[in-house]
């Protein structure tokens, strides 16, 4: 608990070299003494975002798919836990830039989430959105793909707005989402001009 407290804090303050020592010694020490796996899972799960955070994406990326396949064995793929860990996944390879398979990965897990969390839940949103992002930044997207994202933050920003309110930081990011999106949508519209 207390290498946990300090590995946050490090964290927190920006020390982010200092908070890989201290949540790479606590997985160690959990492994040794057996902990529950749920618990190191969620030491794995940290210690992925320290990863990212220092620009080891790659690192970042493999563990996030490790936890979500341990996950996947502890509580089956309908569990919240799976789900989020699948999101974190997700959020992994988008950082990555491997949009297609950020794309074939959740089109099922959004699936899973919409059934099990429902339509309204904040997680399902933020899967969704993540969805939309790799339709929208991949640069092999077609214009069928950028309509699809857009429809697709549209129906969470109106999903959000009536959920979380206006003023949710949620809904505020769903919004600039939108926002790029149809800017996206609208650039790959719109034919080049050409000059006389």
């Amino acid at each position: 608990m207390a290498m946990n407290l300090l590995g946050i804090g490090l964290g927190a303050a920006n020390h982010h070299e200092d908070a890989l020592s201290v949540k790479e010694a606590e997985l160690s020490t959990m492994r040794r003494l057996g902990a529950p796996e749920d618990d190191v899972l969620v030491t794995q799960s940290n210690l992925a975002s320290t990863y990212r955070a220092l620009g080891r994406l790659d690192e970042a990326m493999q563990m996030r798919r490790d936890v979500y396949s341990a996950t996947v064995k502890l509580n089956g793929h309908e569990h919240s836990d799976t789900l989020i860990e699948a999101n974190n996944y997700a959020q992994a390879l988008l950082n990555l830039q491997r949009f297609k398979e950020v794309k074939e990965f959740l089109r099922e897990k959004v699936r899973v989430a919409r059934r099990v969390l429902g339509e309204d839940h904040e997680l399902t949103l933020m899967m969704r959105g993540s969805y939309a992002e790799a339709l929208c930044r991949d640069p092999a997207a077609t214009l069928d793909d950028l309509r699809e994202a857009v429809t697709t933050i549209e129906e969470n920003s109106r999903i959000a707005r009536r959920v979380l309110g206006g003023a949710h930081p949620a809904t505020a990011g769903i919004e600039r989402d939108l926002q790029k999106a149809r800017a996206a949508l609208r650039a790959r519209e719109t034919p080049p001009t050409t000059e006389s």
